[in-house]
């Protein structure tokens, strides 16, 4: 392995140098160790620790294991690169050998390798390993840099603060080091924070893609049946439209042929007057051509009056394309019409009924898929979710997706359905469905049909006759659709909003009817 290699495999992950005093995590990464205790330090306040690298996450602060193994490699690796080790700072107290300086000390300004930086002093400020300390000097006074001067925002000597920073603020070095750190330190626990929150929004995007490409494909194998039934459809029809022309033509053909017979018995007749008369024009004996009693007879000289030809009575009859335009009229809304069923007929989603927050008038079935009104008050236990009259939402909630589910009602009684917020208010004027901006909903009212959202009622001019009804959600687009479920599918109304919090299924009943309910049949 060529030593260029080696060194990259001799870095920390954090500072990218090579390993000075290198330690290990449970998790067999290795890092320096002045490099990974700052980087857990961050960690305190949150108090979640992971790896840097692999994000591996503890529950208590990693000790740090020493890597006596790795530390020996890297001092092989400084021993056999010569051409390297002139330019790297020596151990000052390696007398008999060059051993590479892995720090310096400001107190001491001296350079140490790794063994006896083990046993150096550790109240000493340490620095990485360089060959000259004259920029760590006063440059005027040429005295070490002890203050820092927060007004010029510059390292001083004592002798400086004697002199032109005497009324400035100044403090030690390593006090004002520091605060810098837990300045960083606060301003990294923000990153971090932001960090983890743009991780969670990709983490979310990543799963909106998954969601919607395993949604595309689910979608594309029922755009391909649809297309596939389409076809079929369309070539039953094909063969129903040509079935009838080819009948018609053949009906037609039959009455014509009946027709022709007589006209062909005329028009021997004829062809046997045409030949006579041609035979007496040829005679040359006029007295045999004027005694010829035959050819005078009216029956024989003058045509009879042949029926006047009725072809156009069978051929230009309008009902003929009537007939045929009927029969794909037909067929294609019988197509159009199965393609909305289809469209809707995915898998309905499983509501079941949140008992938690209906109203204490509003009884439940077994199986919290029926709600319909009680003429006394039920047992319900106290609960803050709890409606106080006639409603009741569903325990899931949608927050992504498609989802549609189908409802039956009674014939009497008034009603509402549809989604809400579960931060809608449960009492007051303004708890009702669709009476403020945290509820959608469809309702009966007086055998009239409406839909209702923040107050607004819009009603359906479609007169409802079945009892069945469709609740169709695209939460992502921000739709919600009310269809009735009789011998067709016919669409009622579309919501078209922004959604901002999970939405439930929503149920309402009006107290002055006893026989008046709603059930969930998806």
């Amino acid at each position: 392995m060529e030593f260029t290699d080696l060194g990259d495999r001799l870095s920390c992950s954090i500072c990218l140098n090579i390993f000075i005093v290198p330690v290990t995590l449970r998790c067999g990464h290795n890092f320096c160790r002045e490099c990974i205790t700052h980087a857990l330090d961050t960690q305190d306040a949150s108090g979640v620790y992971s790896c840097p690298e692999c994000r591996d996450v503890f529950q208590d602060k990693p000790l740090l294991q020493a890597n006596s193994n790795l530390q020996n490699i890297v001092e092989i690796f400084y021993s056999k690169q010569p051409d390297t080790a002139a330019f790297i700072n020596p151990c000052t107290y390696c007398m008999d050998s060059f051993k590479p300086a892995v720090k310096t000390c400001m107190n001491c300004e001296s350079s140490m390798c790794f063994d006896h930086l083990k046993v150096h002093s550790k109240s000493h400020t340490l620095i990485d390993p360089t060959t000259s300390l004259e920029d760590r000097k006063c440059s005027i006074h040429k005295k070490k840099m002890m203050f820092y001067c927060y007004e010029d925002a510059k390292c001083i000597c004592a002798n400086c603060c004697l002199g032109d920073h005497m009324e400035h603020k100044v403090e030690m070095i390593d006090e004002a080091s520091e605060k810098k750190k837990e300045k960083l330190r606060s301003f990294l626990g923000l990153l971090n924070s932001k960090r983890e929150r743009i991780d969670r929004k990709i983490q979310n995007f990543q799963e909106d893609i998954r969601e919607r490409q395993e949604k595309a494909l689910e979608l594309a194998d029922m755009a391909t049946a649809l297309f596939r039934n389409i076809r079929r459809q369309l070539e039953v029809l094909e063969k129903n439209v040509l079935t009838d022309i080819f009948r018609k033509g053949e009906e037609f053909s039959k009455q014509v042929s009946g027709l022709i017979e007589p006209l062909e018995v005329k028009k021997d007749d004829l062809s046997r007057k045409i030949q006579y008369i041609e035979k007496m024009c040829n005679m040359t004996d006029p007295i045999a051509l004027l005694q010829d009693q035959k050819s005078d007879r009216d029956d024989f000289c003058v045509p009879q009056e042949c029926d006047r030809f009725f072809l156009d009575d069978y051929v230009n009859q309008p009902e003929h394309l009537d007939l045929m335009s009927k029969t794909i009229h037909t067929g294609l809304y019988d197509i159009v019409n199965d393609i909305s069923s289809r469209m809707l007929a995915f898998e309905a989603s499983d509501i079941i009924l949140d008992v938690n927050t209906a109203a204490a008038n509003i009884s439940v079935s077994y199986d919290m898929k029926t709600v319909c009104l009680s003429r006394k008050d039920q047992s319900y236990p106290e609960s803050p979710e709890r409606f106080k009259d006639g409603q009741m939402i569903s325990l899931k909630s949608f927050s992504s997706g498609w989802h549609y589910w189908d409802v039956e009602t009674s014939e009497l009684g008034d009603w509402m359905m549809g989604l809400a917020y579960a931060s809608i208010d449960r009492q007051g004027e303004y708890s009702w469905l669709g009476e403020n901006t945290k509820s959608w909903c469809l309702t009966r009212f007086q055998n009239q049909y409406s839909v209702i959202h923040d107050g607004e009622e819009k009603f359906i001019s479609h007169k409802c006759l079945s009892q069945k009804f469709r609740i169709y959600l695209d939460y992502r687009a921000g739709r919600l659709s009310f269809y009735e479920l009789g011998d067709s599918v016919k669409h009622l109304y579309t919501f078209t909003t922004i959604f901002t919090e999970p939405l439930h299924a929503a149920f309402g009943l009006v107290e002055d009817k006893d026989d008046c309910w709603l059930r969930i049949i998806s």
